[in-house]
């Protein structure tokens, strides 16, 4: 006799979209904790501006990979998959249900199809090919990885310094071209089963949503948060470039107004919005759920409540593949 094969949901979709609340929901109905899929989560001392979901608020309900790495560091796809898998087993072995919420594409991905075993960044090498890059430009970087990997080198724009750095770096390393590295662990599908939800909002009302929610973090004190890294020095890493801090900073260096950066946060804010979308619409096998609809939204925890139980469903939504596509 075959053990069950273990079963974890997966809440995705744009920001905004309503995935904390609906996961929480959820939780409650199946016995489910939370685990955060946000690349800026992750982060300790930034609570306001990464959006996380209040103590008070989450009900009693576990959240897991909040608050895990220091703001001035790095944090990669491949560690979240590594402690991802980790904290799944440990839910599962305390007879709950894992529940995957966030929008960073990247990370879902990573944790359920895969991610290339790659080596790690080198800091040291790193820093030598930025040194390359400040002396003799972009283009001098870009040729080096021509005669290095021009395989690679063809499929990347000859500006895109991160990518070149990359590729660089990881012929380097391993001796081998990037396609020769670019190999998949296994995904999910051999020891889990996974559905796959992607929450989203007709365009105006998430657009609507996301401008309050931003006055919302201000009023929760967003400004003071991000004054309180800069000043104490640690905004040096990733989390410098976060929707949110970034225009921030340009505030505390005198070069923009408090009203203007609000301003921009809220447009980067709906631009993420939109490529988060695009992200997902290319994801095979992802349940679409319309958020605007709160029938819609009590059906599907039934589904997902029939799924659990191993009784046959079939995902039938009252709304056109083309409502999804034109939000």
């Amino acid at each position: 006799m075959q053990p069950s094969i273990k079963k974890i949901v997966a809440v995705l979709g744009p920001t905004a979209s309503g995935k904390s609340k609906f996961a929480i929901d959820t939780a409650r109905r199946i016995g489910g904790e939370i685990i955060s899929c946000d690349s800026m989560a992750v982060y300790k001392g930034i609570s306001v501006a990464t959006d996380k979901v209040p103590e008070s608020e989450r009900e009693g309900i576990p959240h897991h990979l909040y608050d895990i790495a220091e703001p001035d560091s790095f944090f990669s796809a491949g560690l979240f998959r590594k402690m991802a898998l980790k904290v799944i087993e440990e839910i599962l072995s305390r007879g709950k249900i894992p529940i995957l919420v966030g929008g960073t594409g990247l990370y879902a991905k990573a944790l359920i199809s895969g991610l290339a075993e790659a080596p790690p960044r080198d800091e040291k090498l790193r820093d030598k090919l930025k040194l390359i890059l400040k002396k003799k430009g972009i283009q001098h970087l870009y040729g080096i990885l021509l005669k290095l990997d021009k395989e690679r080198a063809d499929k990347i724009s000859s500006n895109d310094k991160v990518r070149i750095i990359r590729a660089i770096e990881l012929r380097v390393l391993t001796g081998k071209k990037f396609s020769e590295v670019i190999s998949k662990t296994e995904d999910l599908s051999k020891d889990y089963s996974v559905m796959k939800l992607c929450l989203t909002r007709k365009r105006e009302n998430l657009y609507k949503i996301i401008e309050e929610r931003v006055d919302r973090m201000v009023e929760r004190g967003l400004i003071e948060e991000v004054k309180n890294l800069y000043e104490s020095n640690k905004l040096s890493g990733p989390l410098a470039k976060a929707i949110g801090i970034r225009e921030l900073i340009s505030c505390f260096e005198g070069s923009k107004k408090y009203e203007d950066a609000i301003e921009e946060i809220k447009r980067h804010t709906r631009n993420l919005a939109k490529r988060q979308l695009t992200w997902f619409k290319k994801e095979i096998g992802l349940k679409w759920v319309m958020m605007d609809d709160r029938y819609e939204q009590n059906k599907v925890i039934g589904e997902i409540e029939r799924w659990l139980r191993g009784e046959k469903n079939e995902w039938r939504n009252k709304y056109s593949e083309s409502t999804f596509k034109s939000c």
